[in-house]
């Protein structure tokens, strides 16, 4: 029995996916957990083919491979069943603003299928976390030090203040050990080439683009197959740490 009050089914969303990029990436399965305004609940999970391959690293992620999914259905065969199960619905899920939601949007839009965002209500747990738990210098100092943070944004008091919770931290949690390679490696959210992450090593150690439309591509292999690409990097509004990274790649690939 949920304790939502309904005046219309709430149905929760999460996809699988072949990745990030809502405009090129596909659905390979799906989730909905749909509330009734009774209390009644009902939960249909599909695997979705999606037509394109799985990559590796992202089968890591979430242990579906593109066997798992050969003889399932594409979501254009799916999209009138998904798109009747969610109609009349509001939707939620976690981070589903940002992704699930357009990603499913993007989905039936391409199965020829109109989706009006203007019609529903939609909510997303992930924002309502970060807003009622912030993630602020100030948030994290009273959570792990018990105490107010005096003179914040004056640098000196923040650095203070943040040497104070790094030791708050390994004290509390057993996982994290006193020893800075350990902390550095932990604390790391990837394994980016340059500081913005604008490259990172992929599965196989190499140096891959992690945005736009060469995504998981071979930086060595985009300036092969489009020399410019490297000229519009070097021209456009990116770091020059990306930028000196970039060149060195380019270099050394030439020798």
């Amino acid at each position: 029995m949920t304790k939502l009050k309904l005046t219309r089914p709430l149905a929760f969303i999460d996809l699988e996916t072949t990745g990030v990029n809502v405009g090129s990436d596909r659905i390979i399965e799906i989730a909905i957990l749909k509330l009734m305004p009774n209390g009644d609940k009902e939960m249909k999970t599909m695997r979705i083919n999606p037509t394109i391959p799985i990559p590796t690293l992202v089968t890591k992620i979430h242990g579906i491979s593109d066997a798992d999914v050969k003889d399932s259905p594409t979501f254009k065969e799916s999209a009138e069943l998904i798109n009747k199960y969610i109609e009349g619905c509001d939707l939620a899920g976690f981070n589903s603003n940002k992704f699930d939601i357009p990603m499913l949007a993007e989905e039936l839009l391409r199965a020829g299928i109109e989706f009006d965002s203007t019609t529903i209500k939609m909510i997303d747990i992930q924002n309502i976390f970060h807003k009622l738990e912030q993630r602020t210098l100030i948030a994290a100092y009273k959570f792990y030090c018990g105490r107010l943070l005096e003179n914040a944004h004056s640098a000196a008091a923040d650095i203070t203040a943040t040497w104070e919770i790094l030791e708050a931290q390994i004290e509390r949690y057993p996982e994290l050990k006193n020893d800075v390679d350990f902390l550095s490696e932990f604390s790391s959210r990837g394994t980016n080439v340059d500081l913005a992450g604008r490259i990172v090593l992929n599965e196989n150690k190499i140096p891959v683009f992690n945005f736009g439309k060469h995504n998981g591509k071979p930086v060595t292999e985009v300036f092969e197959k489009e020399p410019s690409y490297y000229s519009w990097m070097m021209n456009g509004d990116f770091p020059l740490t990306t930028k000196k990274v970039l060149t060195q790649l380019k270099t050394a690939h030439k020798k």
